[in-house]
Order: C-alpha cells, then sequence, then structure tokens
C-alpha cells in the first residue's frame, strides 16, 4: 500500500451498486491507497449506509467516514474532507466512477520522478452503460505550460482523474462553493500561487456519464448558475476580460440550442469521440 489519501464525497442520490464498483476499482489498484475518506454530503439512505458499513468490516482502517448534518454539495463537501485526510498526497475520485488498476501506480511514479509537481491527473474515457463500452474521451494537455494556457478557457484538468498535494490545496484556501465549477476555482486559485502540473497522456478512469447529461447542460436557469460560478474564476484574476466574455458567448449558446445539438457539440467538439 501506499501512503495515499482518496477523497470521495457521497450523497443521498447515490446508486449503491456504483458505489461498489468504485470501491472495487480501487481494491483492485496494483498500489493501493492506505486511506479512504469518505464525505457523507448528508444523510445517506439506508443501502448506502450499508455498503460503507460493509466495507468498514471487510477492511478495518481503511475508510474514515466524515458526516455532514445536511447537504452542502460538492465544493463544501471535498473542503470538509481534505484536512481529514492523513497523508499529504490525495487521489480525487467520484463514487460513481471506475479507476484503471494501474492508476495509483502511474501518478506515483510521476510523483517519485517529479518531486516538485503539485498535481497529475490523466484523460478520461466516459461511458454511459459499461465502461467497455466507451462512448467519448476527454484528452487534457499534458505540460505545466500548455495546462495553465489551456485552464483559461477550459479546464486543464479532469476532475476525477487528479493526484494533488495536501499542503498545495490548502495554501490555496481549498475547495470552496462555486456552482458547477468548485474544480475550476480551485485550479485557478493553485495556479495563481504557481503550482506545477503534469497530465498523464493516458485514460486512468473511466466516467459514467449520465444518458441525460446534455439535457442537464442546458437552459437559461443552467447559463445563469455557470455564468455565476464562472464569474468567481474571474474574480481570482487568473483570467482576463476578454476570456471571461468568450467563454461566457460560447456557454450561451450551447446552453440555448436544442440538446440534440448540445450532445453532437458535446461528443464531437468538446469531449471527441474515442476511435475504434
Amino acid at each position: 500500500m501506499a501512503d495515499l489519501s482518496v477523497l470521495m464525497s457521497l450523497y443521498i442520490k447515490e446508486k449503491p451498486e456504483y458505489v461498489e464498483e468504485c470501491f472495487q476499482s480501487l481494491l483492485r489498484q496494483t498500489v493501493p491507497a492506505n486511506e479512504w475518506v469518505v464525505v457523507e454530503d448528508g444523510p445517506l439512505t439506508d443501502e448506502l449506509y450499508s455498503v460503507l458499513e460493509k466495507y468498514q468490516k471487510e477492511h478495518p482502517g481503511l475508510i474514515k467516514r466524515v458526516p455532514l448534518e445536511k447537504n452542502q454539495g460538492l465544493g463544501l463537501a471535498l473542503r470538509a474532507g481534505v484536512p481529514e485526510c492523513s497523508n499529504e498526497l490525495i487521489a480525487r475520485m467520484d463514487t460513481d466512477d471506475i479507476c484503471r488498476e494501474d492508476r495509483f501506480e502511474k501518478q506515483l511514479a510521476v510523483f517519485e520522478k517529479e518531486p516538485e509537481l503539485d498535481i497529475v491527473g490523466s484523460h478520461e474515457d466516459e461511458f454511459e452503460d459499461t465502461p467497455d463500452q466507451i462512448v467519448a474521451k476527454r484528452t487534457v494537455p499534458l505540460t505545466d505550460k500548455e495546462i495553465k494556457k489551456y485552464q483559461k478557457r477550459r479546464d486543464g484538468f479532469n476532475h476525477v482523474t487528479v493526484m494533488f498535494k495536501k499542503k498545495a490545496v490548502l495554501a490555496a484556501g481549498n475547495y470552496q462553493s462555486c456552482p458547477l465549477m468548485e474544480d475550476t476555482y480551485l485550479w485557478a486559485r493553485m495556479m495563481m500561487k504557481g503550482v506545477k502540473c503534469r497530465n498523464i497522456d493516458e485514460s486512468l478512469v473511466f466516467v459514467r456519464i449520465g444518458k441525460n447529461m446534455y439535457e442537464r447542460r442546458g437552459g437559461w436557469a443552467y447559463f445563469k448558475k455557470y455564468r455565476q460560478g464562472f464569474k468567481m474564476v474571474y474574480s481570482t484574476g487568473f483570467i482576463s476580460w476578454f476570456d471571461y466574455a468568450s467563454v461566457i458567448t460560447i456557454q450561451f449558446i450551447v446552453a440555448l440550442v436544442p440538446t440534440s445539438i448540445r450532445g453532437w457539440i458535446f461528443k464531437k467538439m468538446l469531449h471527441r469521440k474515442k476511435k475504434a
């Protein structure tokens, strides 16, 4: 096992079978983590509590549970979880996604080779039903310079693939509440602090995307929330007014086009279709 904490947030609407798949992928790691920090973002269902209790019983000392009285949202849930991580290196994970078996081994090797790094992520493969049926792939830039340039307009990291140093996250003010983009807001503040970044040129996480994802990412209410979140990113000083205006204009168009067209944009342009 490695001195590594896995940071996850779990809320009431998660499906127990998805959590099981996620946990099993963590157990199958060629270099497993020695701590899972699970933030319970408000009360959960009996089925979800049963999953947590099952894995606590089967793997004593592995899971640290951080219960929150009320649902806070992802940003504040992760904010509560970071200080609870016992290790300096923290791997983010969503409870409905699946890690490739060598994910942690690959990322830890990069940190060992380049100890000055603060964040290491990767590409992600996206699926709807099973991870052997990939529908799209989100690729990200690889080098520190490329990532920081890319971050001006789009996220230079896939959030659920990152492994980062606890001290770097806390030095930037930790996660904070930011509509739709708690990760974007954190990356901007961390980059303003001069963190060193890297992405691995492989997909190390299989990300579950719901079939109604493209519908959820549209409409006036969604756009207003997106604009509110991105305005917080702009307030950091990391991006220019031109960057802000350009992104908001594009997002306005994408949010208000019909769902079928939005789906085409995501699959063909933003998250490109994976080649057979």
